[in-house]
């Protein structure tokens, strides 16, 4: 038994069958097997790909002639395709939600979502135009910035509980937490702040600081005992041998508080 497909996602499993000569069970089959493997992997038994086998992304593909380069080339590019059309389109339609929650639960400034449902417990809306994603779980309303995801499927976490949805994009499977939070009373006032894009922070004061018991003022009335200076040159000789003053500083400083006993 297959899962339900979309429009788009039965009109894409038509043109990849017609692409590698493969029937549409053996793709709606492999389809459904990378789609298991969250976009990265799969594991399968289809007769006409030579049996069972198993691929994975940027990886080795095993099928069950080892030495067959063809059908291994064959079944490496269907599986690439299969995981770029499972990141870039919605392919199965979103599972219902029973949870009561209605349909418009989501804040009313982000619009109509490009897609929405919801699995055990938790619901989902997606807003690729506001670069939104909402998720309700256990009674609480979070919204993420979806950065430059392109959101084509999403699936519930193998074991999860509510809360455990995961997402798939042209960058692999996530999930929200992954994603900037952002404060659902400015959803759609645009994109987050990247780290990158935050200010820089004001430069730290510097931690040199004059000692006026020990150090005057250019011109002050009076001199300075033996004890003074040498406590003054102590205090600047610390401070050359931490790197924040130089050696001109240091010795130019050094030369004005000997002249001052």
């Amino acid at each position: 038994m297959y899962q339900e497909l979309t429009p788009a996602g039965e009109n894409a499993v038509a043109e990849l069958a017609g692409r590698y000569g493969v029937s549409t069970a053996a793709v709606r089959t492999m389809l459904d097997a990378v789609n298991a493997g969250r976009g990265t992997m799969a594991q399968f038994n289809v007769p006409e790909l030579g049996g069972g086998g198993q691929w994975m992304r940027g990886g080795m593909t095993m099928v069950g002639n080892m030495f067959d380069h063809g059908l291994k080339a064959r079944v490496d590019g269907l599986c690439r395709d299969l995981s770029e059309l499972l990141a870039n389109q919605q392919v199965y339609p979103p599972a219902q939600s029973s949870s009561g929650f209605g349909s418009s639960w989501w804040p009313s400034d982000l619009g109509s979502p490009s897609s929405s449902g919801g699995q055990n417990g938790s619901q989902y809306a997606y807003f690729p135009g506001s670069r939104r994603l909402a998720v309700l779980a256990n009674g609480r309303l979070s919204i993420y910035d979806t950065l430059d995801h392109s959101i084509g499927g999403v699936q519930q976490q193998q074991g999860g509980g509510p809360g455990s949805l995961e997402f798939t994009s042209q960058y692999g499977t996530f999930t929200a937490a992954s994603l900037p939070l952002v404060d659902p009373s400015q959803s759609a006032q645009g994109p987050s702040r990247t780290p990158e894009q935050a200010p820089a922070p004001s430069p730290a004061p510097s931690n040199f600081q004059p000692r006026p018991s020990a150090v005057s003022e250019p011109g002050s009335p009076g001199g300075m005992n033996i004890d003074e200076v040498t406590s003054a040159i102590e205090s600047l000789a610390s401070l050359h041998n931490k790197g924040i003053l130089t050696d001109d500083e240091f010795f130019t400083k050094k030369a004005e508080l000997l002249k001052r006993i």
